[in-house]
């Protein structure tokens, strides 16, 4: 599957500032790592934004929000975020600071 260029350019530019990040082709589009654990990925259909399970169930609340399947299964830490959620770069930046808090919150 393909992923969006410029919401990749977006997400690299955003997180290009940590040395800790890791990018590679993984779960149907370009995802990143962040201290070895995945952190967040883009696909041709959204960005994919690790949320742990709490962070899951609050989200799918918002307005642009599903939950992530990958072989038809519901990932439990991972929402789907629709591209209108995150057309803004204040957005975006939001998104990715959730999980990155999340990171952290995990130790």
């Amino acid at each position: 599957m393909a992923d969006d260029p410029e919401t990749v350019e977006r997400v690299r530019r955003l997180l290009a500032s940590r040395d800790d990040v890791v990018e590679k082709r993984m779960v149907g589009g370009l995802s990143w790592s962040v201290r070895d654990r995945m952190c967040c990925g883009v696909t041709v259909t959204g960005l994919m934004v690790r949320l742990g399970r709490d962070g899951v169930a609050a989200a799918l609340s918002e307005p642009h929000v599903r939950p992530m399947t990958l072989g038809g299964k519901p990932l439990a830490a991972f929402v789907l975020v629709e591209p209108a959620g995150y057309a803004a770069d204040a957005d975006l930046v939001r998104w990715l600071d959730r999980a990155l808090e999340f990171l952290a919150s995990e130790g």
